[in-house]
């Protein structure tokens, strides 16, 4: 009864320190037509155990992008900040004088940030090594993620866009071509990014004088891949001039094989074979592994510029905290992924039993939660303000707490909040993590007021005029920085 009676004590407190939505914010959602039920907020002193202010928080949204808040979080203290992916060459067949007669096969690990400067310091290794000519194929093991085919043209019917790149266990520099648009008087010159073997740049664009919204440049044209060539047609607004745009457009095995093609003719060596997929076998040697930077690192590129692709990579990744059944009780998750022939690969299924077993083992109870990628790129996912909060405050505690605030965009200065509130009192007294979905439009993280201390804020909108809604959230952040 006295336990009872404590709780309920504790319930009317928090119930008696709440205060409404702020006028300003009301205002702004009034005025673009968001009613209060389409928005769930929560607003909580770090350290206390009642909200400031509580409304809808129960609920469960679609949190976009700040769904990578619970990914990262779980990376870090389940893995590690030092936790790091690997790339591994093995060589099948005889290396004698530099000549290979046999395959050479990289068999990736998800490395969610293997750029083409990574790649290319990697391959002039090999050549160090002393690999020169390759008789035989470019094999690539993707084997360590277990995942049904992916169509990047499902969730938006855009496949060539970045954020739409599936994950896979050999990703390479994100899967894109940077395009670089360079008008020049009346011609238009496009050139890729690296350049890749054997793909051709078809450049059909149309160099346009009149006047335009230069915030939708590449709205009145389109890049679609066609065979061996990348087509572009359309109308080129010059008055926007030199723009560039990372796009997608070739599947991961083709991709990685131009790459490689190019890479390793620049630093001398040959090719004679195709690329294409298989797996180690067992009469390969392990060559060289290359490591990826560390996880500490990757949460910043993945929060700060709402990475898709990454986040996908590293939600994935969280899988191998879960020892498989049939490996020795002695190996660390690290170790047993180590292994020439894992027991089990990666897949979304292990990474959501691996999230959900890491609630349970911190007390969180999130029964709402639904997972499908850990990035956000979902109409799926679902977490409600109540929880995120929880999990913010749960964060904000952690021994590696700075670590996850120093992923996030900081308000008027970085990342995907970069140009907000830059000229407000608010500038550089957030870390703050967005989302924005058709409909959905979020914001989650740490708010610190002008008396020091420090607020947990989460602000989710679901509804069809959410993209209306960044004036409203920027009026509580604001109200709560005064404070």
């Amino acid at each position: 009864m006295k336990l009872l009676a404590s709780l309920l004590s504790l319930l009317f407190i928090a119930n008696a320190q709440a205060v409404p939505l702020p006028p300003a914010v009301q205002k702004e959602l009034k005025k673009v037509g968001i009613p209060l039920n389409a928005i769930s907020v929560e607003v909580r002193e770090v350290g206390r155990h009642g909200p400031l202010i509580a409304l809808n928080t129960q609920r469960p949204m679609n949190p976009a992008s700040t769904m990578k808040l619970l990914t990262t979080y779980a990376a870090l203290d389940m893995l590690g900040p030092a936790y790091t992916w690997k790339t591994e060459a093995w060589i099948d067949g005889e290396l004698k004088d530099g000549v290979l007669k046999g395959d050479l096969i990289l068999k990736g690990y998800g490395d969610p940030k293997f750029t083409i400067e990574q790649f290319w310091l990697w391959l002039s290794e090999l050549r160090a090594r002393g690999l020169r000519e390759i008789r035989g194929d470019l094999v690539l093991d993707r084997s360590y993620f277990n995942l049904p085919a992916h169509d990047p043209a499902e969730f938006d019917n855009d496949p060539v866009r970045a954020y739409n790149v599936g994950p896979d266990a050999m990703l390479l520099n994100f899967n894109t071509l940077r395009l670089r648009y360079m008008p020049d008087g009346s011609a238009l010159r496009v050139v890729s990014e690296p350049p890749l073997e054997g793909m051709n740049l078809d450049n059909q664009l149309i160099p346009k004088e009149e006047k335009g919204n230069c915030d939708n440049w590449d709205d009145n044209f389109s890049v679609q891949p066609s065979g061996d060539s990348v087509v572009l047609q359309g109308d080129y607004p010059v008055i926007c001039g030199e723009r560039e745009q990372n796009l997608s457009v070739m599947p991961h095995t083709r991709y990685v094989g131009a790459m490689f093609r190019a890479v390793w003719k620049e630093i001398g060596g040959t090719l004679q074979g195709k690329e294409r997929d298989g797996i180690v076998g067992s009469n390969a040697s392990l060559f060289s592994t290359h490591r990826s930077e560390p996880l500490s690192s990757i949460i910043r590129d993945i929060n700060k510029y709402s990475n898709n692709v990454m986040a996908r990579q590293t939600f994935l990744a969280l899988g191998a905290a879960i020892t498989d059944p049939e490996s020795k009780q002695s190996d660390t998750p690290h170790e047993a992924s180590s292994k020439k022939n894992e027991v089990g690969a990666m897949s979304i299924d292990r990474s959501v039993l691996a999230v959900q077993m890491w609630l349970l083992k911190n007390r969180l109870k999130f029964p709402e939660l639904v997972l499908e990628n850990g990035a956000g790129l979902s109409r799926k996912e679902r977490i409600s303000a109540a929880h995120m909060s929880q999990l913010l405050q749960h964060a904000s505690t952690h021994p590696l707490s700075a670590e996850l605030q120093a992923s996030l965009p900081i308000l008027g200065v970085d990342g995907s909040v970069k140009k907000r509130l830059k000229k407000s009192p608010a500038a550089s007294h957030a870390h703050l993590k967005t989302g924005t979905l058709t409909g959905v439009k979020t914001i989650a993280g740490y708010v610190r007021s002008k008396n020091g201390k420090e607020w947990v804020v989460v602000f989710l909108i679901n509804h069809p005029y959410a993209q209306r809604g960044q004036d409203a959230q920027d009026a509580l952040i604001e109200w709560v920085q005064k404070r």
